[in-house]
């Protein structure tokens, strides 16, 4: 089963796009919103940035950067390359609450976080050294922007070659909006009421199920997320027929 929710959402006021988050439009729309979190100044991103490729693990060259949600069908970065991906140790699950880009103070919604245990499928891109400091700051805007992620290099398997070292973005388990081990009905009932800035939480969902459906990667417990919100969404549009 899958489903969609309402495209003629009123509420859906922004678009998370490279002219955004470089232009400050979505740093501004988090001040003046939820001023409860700390926006972080893009000097700091900076710094984050040339330290951890200080630290990267393998030597100069290239850039991989490993992706589990939204990245995956919104990168926003330039790349030359793409690949389907397995990482060891994280795994792909709804742990932080959203106030704003996909939901509100009065419903909030939950987005996806790389947290402890387990494995995960996605994709790694590679950026060009050339432009690695650049892109990789234009990320660090877009995922780092209240510090709801913790940077850092992971082993990553690919099909193609050997391991390589990639960087992901995993859950700050001491961030306020980290939300632990929520239940299945909760995350449901959250993802199915939410609606934000950047539009419905159940679309951040369908939109991520369909990517890893396209690219052949099977995450049960996802797809069983979005057949239980899309039943969800369903009952609610018939009561409202």
């Amino acid at each position: 089963m899958s489903g969609n929710p309402p495209s003629d959402d009123k509420r859906c006021t922004h678009k998370l796009t490279r002219e955004s988050v470089l232009s400050g439009e979505m740093r501004r729309l988090i001040e003046q919103h939820d001023p409860s979190v700390r926006v972080i100044p893009d000097a700091e991103h900076c710094a984050s940035v040339a330290a951890i490729l200080d630290r990267r693990p393998d030597g100069a060259g290239d850039v991989w950067l490993f992706a589990y949600g939204s990245l995956i069908w919104n990168p926003m970065i330039h790349f030359v390359d793409k690949r389907i991906a397995t990482v060891h140790g994280y795994h792909r699950r709804f742990c932080l609450w959203t106030h704003l880009g996909r939901g509100s103070a009065e419903a909030p919604g939950l987005i996806l976080g790389l947290d402890r245990g387990g494995a995960c499928r996605g994709v790694i891109y590679r950026i060009a050294a050339a432009t690695a400091q650049a892109e990789l700051e234009l990320l660090w805007r877009r995922e780092m922007i209240t510090g709801a992620y913790c940077p850092r290099w992971v082993r990553v398997a690919t099909e193609e070659d050997n391991p390589v070292w990639a960087i992901a973005f995993l859950i700050n388990r001491s961030h306020p909006r980290y939300a632990g081990l929520v239940p299945e009905d909760r995350i449901v009932e959250s993802i199915a009421r939410a609606h934000g800035a950047l539009g419905p939480c159940a679309s951040y969902l369908f939109d991520t199920a369909q990517h890893l459906q396209d690219l052949g990667i099977r995450d049960t417990r996802l797809s069983r997320l979005r057949d239980r919100v899309a039943q969800v969404l369903e009952r609610h549009k018939k009561r409202l027929e």
